[in-house]
């Protein structure tokens, strides 16, 4: 059997709060009498009660003193305020106070019907509240839940993925052939690329976007780190204003600054010199221009003067993917790439 709802009753008038326990009773509704402020908020902390509903006139005080003393206990119910003053300043008060509702008490003792309305009024939006914030609570729970699972699932394929770039390193030092060595390790850096963007999502509070500049600045690092080990020390700068893009956007980017840094590292200067490559990020109204640019010995767009072409083909498959196109700079001393895209 459900309980009937309990409502506490602050007036000090004890004749009159029998003729309102009597019309609760009927409506089914318990009611427990407190003749004083201090008596009702004393119940109140003490016990459960579903509702409140607190009279204006009180032993040396208002109703209005009693409201902020309600509203500071831990889960306060919600106050129906009955006032027999004819001044709605009263009544105003009282709503901003905390009151969810007010009830005209006259003398004629038809509020008692008005305040068994206003009750059940109280009580259901009471009801609605709570089940929203348990629905609200719920939703929240399943999205942490959502994003804890993401960042797992981020954090097993950049594993993978770093177990995969692993096992082409090995296989690169295996062969003896310098074009299958070649081909070998391009394709780690093109893993590593994508590995790094879930790297980034596994450790960041948004799963869905991607701190690009943070995310290339590393990239670039990276490549320059694993360069030097093998070429000369060319000096790689990177500068970009902080910007966050979508996950799949990243990668393409992260692509695209991989295929044109390696292929500046490995072909934008003579053999035995060294220089500088520049990575940068310009915004430019609502689009974000990508300058890759060096002062070495020029490029076409037709293919590296020692590649096969393959990394220029995967740079425009990833601008395509971005909705753009890369644009080769042969003007000017060096090479100049730039790609403008939506962030």
């Amino acid at each position: 059997m459900t309980p009937r709802p309990r409502i506490l009753y602050i007036e000090d008038d004890e004749g009159l709060a029998r003729l309102v326990e009597r019309t609760l009773a009927r409506a089914g509704y318990e009611m427990v009498h407190a003749q004083s402020g201090s008596a009702g908020v004393a119940l109140a902390g003490e016990s459960t009660f579903d509702l409140v509903a607190l009279d204006h006139h009180l032993p040396g005080e208002t109703g209005l003193d009693v409201l902020p003393q309600l509203a500071a206990l831990p889960n306060c119910p919600p106050v129906v305020y009955v006032t027999g003053s004819d001044d709605s300043r009263v009544a105003v008060a009282a709503l901003k106070g905390g009151a969810v509702d007010y009830v005209w008490k006259d003398v004629q003792g038809h509020f008692r019907e008005l305040l068994v309305e206003a009750v059940a009024g109280a009580l259901e939006r009471e009801r609605l509240r709570r089940a929203k914030a348990e629905a609200d609570a719920e939703v929240r729970a399943a999205r942490d839940r959502a994003e804890l699972l993401l960042k797992e699932v981020n954090h097993r394929v950049s594993n993978s993925l770093a177990m995969v770039a692993g096992f082409a390193r090995l296989q690169a030092s295996a062969v003896s052939d310098p074009s299958a060595k070649r081909a070998l390790e391009e394709m780690q850096a093109r893993i590593h690329a994508i590995a790094g963007v879930h790297r980034r999502l596994y450790t960041s509070h948004d799963v869905e976007a991607v701190e690009l500049d943070a995310y290339l600045r590393t990239l670039v690092q990276e490549l320059w780190t694993t360069a030097r080990q093998s070429g000369p020390a060319h000096t790689i700068r990177f500068e970009s204003p902080p910007i966050t893009v979508a996950t799949d956007k990243a990668v393409s980017l992260g692509i695209i600054v991989t295929e044109l840094v390696t292929n500046a590292l490995k072909y934008a200067y003579p053999e035995g010199a060294s220089g500088e490559i520049r990575v940068r990020l310009e915004q430019r109204g609502p689009a974000t221009r990508l300058i890759v640019e060096d002062d070495g010995v020029g490029y076409s767009g037709k293919g590296g003067a020692k590649g096969s072409g393959l990394g220029m083909r995967v740079v425009s498959a990833m601008a395509s993917n971005l909705k753009s196109k890369i644009a080769i700079d042969q003007g000017g001393r060096g090479a100049r790439v730039t790609l403008d895209f939506d962030a």
